[in-house]
């Protein structure tokens, strides 16, 4: 969907709008993000569907990747800092949140 490597300075340029605090954001169950119109779009060939839909949060594909991430974290055993098993957690219950909101 996204329409090339070259086109990543779009990214960019919100990430630099966002340190500059002039970038408007929405809260996801994954952190802050663009809104709709973010990022600019201007001159690409893009549906408004299909921006819409690589802006979304996959909340099932961030569930099955967490349980990578625990499974990975869990061969540290002890010497994993707690703040990691804390910051997963709270992601978990974040997603799980906003799954249940939208059932």
């Amino acid at each position: 969907m996204w329409p090339g490597f070259g086109e990543n300075s779009r990214v960019l340029k919100w990430v630099l709008e966002r340190c500059n605090g002039t970038a408007d954001v929405i809260e996801t169950a994954i952190g802050k993000m663009p809104t709709l119109d973010g990022i600019d779009f201007s001159g690409l060939d893009m549906a408004d569907e299909d921006i819409a839909n690589l802006m979304r949060v996959d909340t099932e594909g961030w569930l099955a990747e967490l349980a990578g991430i625990e499974e990975y974290y869990a061969t540290f055993g002890n010497h994993l800092p707690e703040e990691l098993t804390k910051q997963v957690q709270a992601l978990r219950e974040r997603l799980e949140s906003s799954q249940q909101a939208v059932a």
